[in-house]
């Protein structure tokens, strides 16, 4: 699997965690297995990709936005 940036964002490696979960205080939660790649935005938003190659947005105001990237095309593009 290649990781595939075309956003001119930085993402660092975060391979390392076995898993990563975001709750909020309303009780509403995500769960993300083996997160591979993390960058945080200026407003706080978190663009992860995991090892399954889905890609997933963490922002305020709503509780997850995911997707997975079609065969050969870019995993983040903006």
């Amino acid at each position: 699997m290649e990781f595939v940036n075309e956003s001119g964002l930085t993402f660092v490696d975060i391979s390392s965690e076995m898993y990563r979960e975001y709750i909020w205080k309303d009780g509403a939660s995500v769960w993300i297995d083996q997160p591979l790649k993390l960058n945080v935005s200026k407003s706080g938003g978190h663009r992860i990709f995991d090892s399954n190659e889905t890609s997933h947005y963490i922002a305020p105001g709503w509780v997850h936005l995911k997707w997975k990237a079609r065969e050969g095309k870019a995993h983040f593009v903006k």
